[in-house]
């Protein structure tokens, strides 16, 4: 009989929503793979479930925070369940984008000039420190969120002081970065082997939560990217390096902008989506890799010490 498997999903995260569009696609195709599966929503009393289930392994479906910044893994890591994607610091690393910036300049990687702001900062020394270290348009968004919930393309500083008001009261600390123009290339990696580039050509400004997850918003898909096979081989390398850098496992999306000839890495994602619009599934079916086989990989790959 195949092996008991949690799949966690849900949470308390803004991205409840979309975790359970993942969840339940990775559930059903465990199932179809003849595991045993049971399904577990860790906005409550979770870890009392599974130490009275003792799953053999957690298929970790959550997005965004509690879910991918560190704190489930810190959770399966003291219950010695193994569990999909990356560990505790990765995870933590990869979802914060100040830190992960640091690594990313550390190991020679093109990324767009930034700076933080804090909550409380006085609104002229953002106005000076933006005029200062970049030009308009220029990007705002939360350290630490996902799927690009909380990010504004700010034309002017009126409008980046108006979006700063707005999350200043929801987040501590926030990312100020130079907007890249060009195009979007997003890859995959599984294991420490690149899987391929996927182009996104999005109907919206930017690939924003709506074009990730609305059917209405849809954004145009380019697999493989339209790249020379050059420079496709040199994104593949980049996000190997990259998904290195910060010590990940399992499956996981570096995001770039592909501009004047160089690739800008903007991040990394730990926990990438796993739903009928996700990229990481259609990249995987175009090397060969059905959903199904793409998440039994991924539970064979689970593990405690990542």
């Amino acid at each position: 009989m195949k092996k008991l498997v949690a799949v966690l999903m849900g949470g308390s995260s803004s991205e409840r929503k979309i975790s359970f569009l993942t969840g339940r696609a990775c559930s059903n195709a465990l199932k179809k793979k003849g595991y045993k599966v049971v399904n577990i929503d860790t906005k409550s009393k979770f870890v009392e479930k599974l130490k009275k289930l003792k799953p053999k392994i957690a298929f970790n479906a959550l997005h965004g925070k509690y879910g991918e910044d560190g704190y489930i893994q810190s959770i399966l890591e003291y219950l010695k369940i193994p569990y999909t994607h990356s560990g505790i610091v990765s995870s933590s690393l990869a979802m914060n984008k100040e830190l992960s910036k640091i690594i990313f300049k550390k190991n020679k990687f093109l990324v767009p000039k930034s700076f933080i702001i804090k909550k409380n900062e006085n609104i002229s020394s953002i106005i000076n420190q933006t005029k200062n270290k970049m030009k308009f348009p220029a990007v705002i968004k939360p350290i630490n969120e996902g799927s690009s919930l909380g990010v504004f393309i700010c034309k002017n500083i009126k409008i980046l002081e108006n979006k700063f008001k707005k999350l200043s009261k929801i987040y501590s600390r926030i990312l100020v970065e130079q907007y890249i123009p060009g195009r979007e290339i997003q890859v995959a990696v599984m294991g420490n082997a690149p899987l391929g580039a996927i182009e996104l050509v999005p109907k919206r400004k930017f690939y924003d939560y709506k074009a990730k997850y609305s059917d209405d918003a849809k954004t145009k898909h380019i697999m493989p990217a339209t790249l020379s096979k050059k420079k496709y081989t040199q994104v593949l390398r980049i996000a190997k390096r990259a998904h290195k850098s910060l010590g990940c496992r399992g499956v996981t999306r570096s995001d770039f902008r592909f501009h004047n000839n160089k690739f800008y890495l903007l991040e990394i994602n730990t926990q990438p989506g796993m739903t009928k619009l996700s990229l990481v599934p259609e990249i995987a079916k175009y090397k060969g890799i059905n959903f199904e086989n793409l998440v039994d990989w991924m539970v064979k790959d689970a593990s405690y010490n990542r």
